[in-house]
């Protein structure tokens, strides 16, 4: 792996409904890519990430997903929470940069080369 570059391909979305209908490949999604692992900040707009996280573990669908919640908040009160939501991991989001993009890598590491993940 080369320092700083991510192997796989990575999709963005704004917000919340965004991130559910790129899950769901509806409207302009609707040819998306399955993701293997989805990031995910609480703290979005028009739906919170913990409302997403609840949509995704109630639809059988995409359900056995992977997601990381990455975020700046430490609050235990979301820790607990996102666990509750059956999050697999909580990460709080570095300030840095460079501690940034090793977590990301630590994460597409554990993830990718790691973790056996179910066929799609």
């Amino acid at each position: 792996m080369q320092q700083g570059k991510i192997r796989n391909n990575i999709h963005h979305v704004w917000d919340g409904e965004e991130v559910l209908q790129f899950l769901r490949k509806e409207g302009e999604y609707k040819d998306a890519v399955r993701p293997d692992l989805i990031l995910l900040d609480l703290n979005m707009p028009r739906m919170d990430g913990r409302t997403v996280l609840k949509e995704i573990r109630s639809d059988d669908q995409i359900k056995a997903i992977p997601v990381v919640v990455l975020t700046t908040s430490s609050q235990e009160r979301d820790i607990h929470e996102s666990y509750g939501l059956a999050a697999n991991n909580y990460i709080v989001k570095p300030v840095d940069l460079v501690q940034f993009f090793e977590v990301i890598q630590s994460v597409q590491e554990f993830w990718v080369n790691v973790v056996k993940l179910p066929k799609k």
